[in-house]
């Protein structure tokens, strides 16, 4: 009879558990119908604004703009467009509110199956520095593809023999299974312990979802409160 420890069990299962999170992620977000066509997205410095309407999609702008996302009932930690992101869509996420070791992420499907992904942001508490470049809330989709957003608990960086660490992570592996963030650099160097415990603990689930007019606000469990919206240039 064979027993394994706890580290081995979570290695026997992980590889289960991410490629069932690739088939109800690939299942759940739909991809745009071929062909379809759409507009520039144009500048992305949009004017401000105020949307207080029922409806999860206004015009301001010459801009289209939509809060219609939607949390999977299966993975409630997983938000996602209720139709597929095409290229020319800018996808605005906004940080209301993180805890200091919570990290929002957005990524993507990198293979067909989605059983490979792309890490395209990362948000945590610094305000104004997101992992990935660009924008610090806006990202201009390149092409049509399965996007998703969900959040992650990391653990807090308090080596004392790590005198150049920064406060939280600040680079992370960009390919891997879906629903993982891997820390890189001397800050996962110096916690390789505590990063492989949280490894198998699950994402942060959704307690608190509403739409404010345009805007999806998201809360995930403990707190960590987040804005999206969609954006795309009205056609002519």
């Amino acid at each position: 009879m064979v027993t394994l420890t706890l580290s081995r069990r979570r290695e026997f299962l992980m590889p289960a558990l991410r490629m069932l999170a690739a088939l109800m992620i690939a299942t759940a977000i739909a991809l745009p119908a071929s062909g379809q066509q759409t507009a520039p997205a144009g500048d992305i410095n949009l004017p401000g604004v105020t949307v207080t309407a029922d409806a999860y999609t206004e015009s301001h702008g010459g801009y289209l703009i939509s809060g219609d996302f939607k949390v999977d009932p299966r993975m409630p930690g997983v938000v996602f467009p209720a139709s597929a992101l095409v290229e020319g869509d800018v996808l605005s996420i906004e940080p209301q509110y993180l805890n200091g070791n919570d990290y929002v992420v957005l990524q993507e499907c990198a293979s067909a199956d989605c059983s490979d992904t792309r890490i395209v942001r990362v948000w945590s508490s610094i305000a104004g520095h997101p992992v990935g470049g660009g924008n610090d809330r806006r990202i201009i989709i390149p092409h049509e593809n399965k996007y998703w957003i969900w959040a992650k608990r990391l653990p807090e960086i308090s080596h004392p023999d790590c005198d150049t660490c920064a406060t939280h992570f600040t680079s992370f592996k960009r390919i891997g299974p879906p629903m993982t963030i891997t820390p890189t650099g001397e800050e996962a160097r110096y916690h390789q312990g505590e990063l492989e415990a949280a490894a198998g603990a699950d994402p942060l689930p959704v307690t608190k979802q509403e739409h404010e007019g345009s805007t999806f606000v998201i809360t995930f469990a403990g707190g960590s409160t987040v804005r999206i919206r969609r954006m795309h240039a009205a056609a002519p």
